[in-house]
């Protein structure tokens, strides 16, 4: 499997919903496979420390009842640019489970 994805001109790293994340800040995309093996957005966000975040994050059940089997990582630390993707992912790619930013 590829280690990388393209999301709007965003480069995200592929990862396993078990991986041992660390502190880092950054862009995060619950995501799954179609049957055209092509990602689909299931919830976009972003955290301040994916370690904190993502542990034991509230939607990823959810994301998981969808379809989702990883999550892509973009490490992105100043807040300002975070917003900026974070609102340009959405908008692009409309996540089901991202309710308040569309």
């Amino acid at each position: 499997m590829e280690s990388r994805c393209n999301w709007n001109g965003h480069i995200l790293q592929i990862n396993s919903p078990s991986v041992a994340w660390g502190s880092a800040p950054g862009i995060y995309i619950f995501c799954g496979k179609n049957k055209s093996e092509k990602w689909v957005a299931l919830y976009i966000g972003q955290a301040s420390s994916f370690s904190e975040r993502l542990n034991k994050h509230e939607r990823w059940q959810e994301a998981k009842d969808l379809g989702a089997t990883h999550i892509h990582t973009i490490v992105i630390t100043d807040q300002t640019s975070r917003d900026h993707i974070e609102q340009d992912l959405i908008s692009q790619y409309q996540p089901c489970l991202n309710t308040n930013l569309k």
